[in-house]
């Protein structure tokens, strides 16, 4: 698959208001990511992280400058175009799993398709592929209270990857979780982004998360402090 400029944004701001003053979250951004990298958002809490990855996952728009995600200006869509590009082009992985808690393994995975309205012998088979790539499959009948946590957060990976989009987006995958699962959690993101060449964007500032990014773009004060490329991981 080609290694094409998947997500660019130009000096891209984001500005809250609260109360009488202005908190700049974002201050000239400008970057972009190519098809199948795996790259992360570091830096300390505050530093624009997390906003930047829901802009980039149309959740939010920016004030000013520009975000184009597959093609698409982020600024420029309204809500059910944006709502379109998330289900279809894009997976979401929170450090909370936000599982349905009345739907087993198998149904939360299933869920993003059944929004898509596809028929039931292709979602039958896509979400198998995605338990088994997660290692789940045995779980399929399983509720999300007789998970651990790691096993939840691999279920929330499956659902993210099922519809295979070109982006999955990852804000604190591992914030609840210890080493052990940690580090399972990132091979296996790791690895799915070598076997379906899907861009993985992460915001986090877990050491452990950040030893498998192959690329670390540093947010200090909502700006870009460095951004480079990472020859060796600890993945693999």
């Amino acid at each position: 698959m080609e290694n094409s400029v998947l997500i660019r944004t130009h000096d891209l701001d984001k500005i809250y208001s609260l109360g009488l003053t202005d908190l700049k979250a974002l201050d000239r951004i400008t970057l972009s990511v190519a098809r199948g990298e795996f790259v992360g958002f570091v830096g300390p809490s505050g530093s624009g992280k997390t906003t930047l990855l829901n802009i980039i996952g149309s959740l939010d728009v920016p004030t000013s400058g520009s975000a184009e995600v597959l093609g698409r200006r982020i600024e420029s869509l309204s809500h059910k175009e944006s709502a379109g590009l998330r289900n279809r082009h894009i997976g979401f992985i929170f450090q909370t799993f936000n599982l349905l808690p009345v739907y087993t393994v198998y149904e939360n995975v299933e869920f993003p398709l059944l929004l898509q309205g596809m028929e039931s012998s292709r979602r039958k088979q896509l979400v198998g592929d995605a338990l088994e790539w997660v290692g789940l499959a045995d779980r399929a009948d399983s509720r999300p209270a007789q998970l651990s946590g790691g096993q939840s957060q691999r279920v929330a990976i499956a659902r993210a990857i099922v519809k295979q989009p070109e982006i999955v987006l990852a804000d604190e995958p591992t914030a609840n979780l210890d080493a052990a699962n940690s580090h399972h959690i990132m091979k296996t993101m790791a690895q799915l982004n070598e076997d379906l060449k899907t861009t993985f964007i992460f915001a986090t500032h877990d050491e452990k998360v950040i030893g498998y990014l192959k690329r670390k773009i540093t947010l200090v004060d909502g700006k870009i402090a460095k951004d480079e490329t990472v020859e060796k991981t600890t993945a693999g």
